[in-house]
């Protein structure tokens, strides 16, 4: 009754069958399991790549929008701006005095001959009275026919009338009545007083006092409206000339026919505008 006995040799091929099977298995599984963490390992580098690049990509995509987007503007600096008027009167230290001397004559060569000595005669008064040649200019000479109109004649020929006119720097003030004299009495009746106006002949140092007075004008006033606001004044933000210096002149009196020839020189206003803009606290 018992199971009879499988041979040796059976059981060992079987067992080598099942050995090699094993290995076979083993060796597939293994190829496998390796194949698979290959591919595993290549999508995780394939994975950081496109991180990677979504990263960067993502990044630019940042600065562009913080780029194009302006920063929030900061708050206005507060500010006060203000108008300052500066004035100042100076006497003034010269006088400009213009004349003309004219004659008529039966010709223009007569009229213009006679004006010319006449001429003559007024600049050597002017030399005398200590006039230099550089102040004295001719602004004008002219020649023409004068005619007189009546009912029964009409027009009628009368003469030439020739003209000279004079510009005259005097640069003493004070004796611009004297130069004035000294000239009519050399041309007599053929001297004709245009104009006399006093002047500064240096008016910087005036304008520099008028500058300095209008900024501490603007300055006062910008300090009684921060003082009622409550804040302090800080740096000047900018300041600006609103215009030229203005000059006033004053008028000159009219010779006196009896006397000696006085111009009054009075006092010259020269006034400048600024504005000013300052920051607040």
């Amino acid at each position: 009754g018992g199971l009879p006995e499988r041979p040796m040799g059976a059981d060992c091929k079987s067992a080598g069958l099942r050995l090699q099977w094993f290995k076979s298995t083993t060796h597939h599984s293994q190829k496998y399991l390796s194949n698979s963490l290959y591919l595993c390992l290549m999508r995780i580098q394939k994975y950081k790549k496109t991180i990677a690049w979504v990263a960067i990509f993502l990044l630019g995509i940042g600065g562009l929008i913080s780029s194009s987007v302006p920063a929030q503007a900061a708050d206005p600096t507060r500010q006060i701006t203000v108008n300052g008027v500066g004035t100042v009167f100076v006497t003034p230290d010269a006088v400009r005095f213009t004349f003309s001397v004219t004659k008529v004559a039966a010709t223009s060569k007569d009229a213009l001959s006679q004006t010319s000595t006449a001429a003559n005669a007024v600049r050597s008064a002017l030399k005398a009275q200590s006039i230099a040649t550089k102040d004295i200019k001719t602004s004008s000479l002219t020649v023409y026919p004068e005619y007189n109109y009546t009912q029964d004649q009409g027009q009628v020929l009368t003469g030439y009338r020739a003209t000279q006119s004079f510009n005259v720097v005097i640069r003493k003030a004070d004796a611009a009545g004297d130069v004035i004299d000294a000239v009519v009495d050399a041309g007599n009746n053929a001297v004709q007083v245009n104009g006399v106006t006093p002047f500064l002949t240096n008016g910087a140092a005036a304008t520099q006092q008028a500058r300095a007075a209008a900024v501490a004008d603007a300055k006062a006033r910008a300090a009684s409206y921060a003082s009622l606001l409550g804040e302090k004044l800080g740096k000047v933000i900018f300041l600006t000339e609103n215009s030229a210096p203005v000059y006033q002149f004053p008028v000159a009196a009219k010779a006196d026919a009896l006397a000696s020839t006085q111009i009054d020189l009075g006092e010259e206003e020269v006034t400048v505008s600024v504005t000013v803009q300052w920051s607040l606290g």
